[in-house]
């Protein structure tokens, strides 16, 4: 297949809202893949190469762009615009020889693969190569829609191709799945111990009364305000894993040392990861979270705790389809007082209390979750909500302008964007410089910058990659941004290391919090 049947895809999905549209788009592309193309194709429309960082940045590719260019008017000889011949298997075979191009002169031949891979292109697949290699190939092709297309391109079920996903842990390797082998291949994909999965997230509800409104008979969880882990255990062998699915085992010793403990010699669990005080008391989500920036956790003063609230897999059998009743027992079993605490119940009074020692001990709130529920992996279950007095959204920062008078120098005032789920674009939502430390302003300057995709007198503008939770009083009604809605008294309550783009809140939950 040619990159230019790839680069008109994304061009289409990237100019039309409806997500019907794109999904056809797509499904259409793939349809007409080879089986050696269809795994390419998928990275390439999801904006995410195979290869992942290769080591180009901006300031190499334009230049290689600029020195590649074929319409350069000083060079009459040559045709303008290039007949379009480069194929999807050669681009993905550029990018495996320039993430093998290291050592001593790599700068220079990664540039010369390069240009003549551009000299090659046209500008049109050009720009397309320079806007995947810096992250800012955004047409909305995210893995929902994706899993969409895949399912109608290969005519199976939806849920089987997100189901696999998942539990495979790779998107691409399930649409060459689905696209060869059909449901059937598809059913095959397990749960494997010792390979993360994507963790099932929750809704939220203002109330915990709200919540059990939604859920019925629930385990009402303290919710802590750690690090979410996903921990494997196969004998001898533990690996933990964030949310993100990378793997932090060498980071979290006492976390593994815990998890030995237990009487079972292969499964899987979900749970946080805190920081606590002599008192027992949590830590800031900060102070946390230093502890997964660096590889030396013997350096640190602080240690960390590991609580668990779910079980996926214990001792040969899967349990993500059992309902959490019973994989509450069987997890208090296994994990003894290392289970996040909880209650069942369906009583509103009860849950309110319980909900109030949450906050006396100084944690966030509580998870209500049904138990009923099965483990929907990578799924935002409407049978989990998440109560927090505190008004919170996570977000995604778009860009920040440069601060006057004390913050000068500084990047300080954050545009604040929310998810637009049909598209998978961001939707601004607001501004704030609130609750910024002098130490958060120095690693924000210096962090928004390595992620710059362009830049006037004012202002940074970022690639939508960093997630910032947001402490917020509610919302109004507004003009001023294309949602139609504005934070009230927005501020930075700390960055979210542990959440992608792709875990930011929708701007249906902003517009959720709209005065009735």
């Amino acid at each position: 297949m040619l990159l230019k049947v790839v680069v008109e895809t994304s061009q289409a999905v990237g100019a039309t809202r409806s997500r019907k549209a794109k999904i056809e788009a797509l499904a259409a592309v793939l349809g007409a893949c080879a089986a050696d193309e269809i795994a390419t194709v998928v990275n390439l429309l999801t904006g995410e190469p195979r290869q992942g960082r290769i080591g180009v940045g901006w300031a190499t590719l334009s230049a290689v762009r600029r020195d590649s260019d074929p319409s350069d008017p000083s060079d009459p000889s040559e045709p303008s615009v290039p007949e379009p011949n480069v194929t999807v298997t050669e681009i993905d075979a550029a990018f495996d020889h320039i993430a093998a191009t290291t050592g001593s002169g790599s700068a220079g031949a990664r540039q010369e693969i390069l240009g003549a891979l551009f000299a090659r292109a046209t500008p049109a697949e050009a720009d397309f190569v320079v806007r995947l290699l810096t992250g800012e190939l955004r047409q909305g092709a995210l893995a929902g829609l994706m899993a969409d297309a895949i399912a109608r391109a290969a005519d199976v079920p939806a849920t089987a191709v997100r189901r696999a996903a998942m539990l495979g842990g790779d998107l691409a390797d399930t649409a060459r799945r689905a696209l060869t082998g059909g449901e059937a291949a598809l059913v095959e994909v397990g749960l494997e111990v010792l390979r993360p999965v994507q963790p099932m997230l929750a809704a939220s509800a203002a109330t915990v009364a709200e919540a059990l409104v939604a859920t019925g008979r629930a385990s009402v969880e303290w919710k802590l305000d750690g690090a979410r882990i996903q921990v494997h255990r196969a004998d001898d062998e533990v690996r933990a894993f964030t949310r993100n699915l990378n793997d932090v085992t060498a980071r979290v010793p006492e976390v593994v040392e815990v998890v030995r403990q237990f009487p079972a010699r292969r499964f899987v669990l979900d749970g946080e990861a805190i920081g606590l005080t002599d008192d027992a008391l949590p830590r800031r989500f900060q102070d946390t979270m230093s502890r997964f920036g660096t590889d030396d956790a013997t350096s640190h003063a602080m240690t960390l705790a590991p609580f668990f609230f779910d079980v996926l897999h214990l001792d040969g059998e899967d349990l993500l389809d059992r309902p959490l009743g019973e994989r509450a027992a069987i997890l208090a079993g296994l994990v003894g007082e290392w289970r996040v605490p909880a209650v069942e119940t369906d009583d509103p009074e009860v849950a309110e209390a319980f909900l109030a020692a949450a906050l006396a001990t100084g944690h966030e709130g509580v998870m209500v979750k049904a138990l009923a529920s099965r483990y929907d992996a990578g799924r935002r279950g409407a049978l989990w909500r998440k109560v927090k007095p505190v008004k919170t959204l996570d977000l995604v920062v778009l860009a920040a302008e440069w601060g006057h008078g004390r913050r000068r120098g500084w990047l300080s005032n954050l545009h604040l964007g929310a998810r637009e789920p049909e598209t998978g674009e961001f939707v601004m939502v607001g501004k704030t410089f609130k609750g910024l430390t002098d130490e958060l302003l120095t690693w924000q300057t210096e962090r928004l910058q390595q992620i710059e995709a362009r830049r006037d007198d004012y202002t940074v503008y970022v690639r939508p990659e960093l997630v910032v939770e947001i402490a917020l009083d509610g919302a109004q009604v507004s003009t001023r941004y294309a949602g139609g809605v504005a934070l009230r008294f927005a501020r930075v309550r700390a960055y979210r290391p542990d959440k992608t783009a792709a875990d930011a809140d929708t701007i249906d939950a902003v517009r959720a919090l709209l005065a009735p």
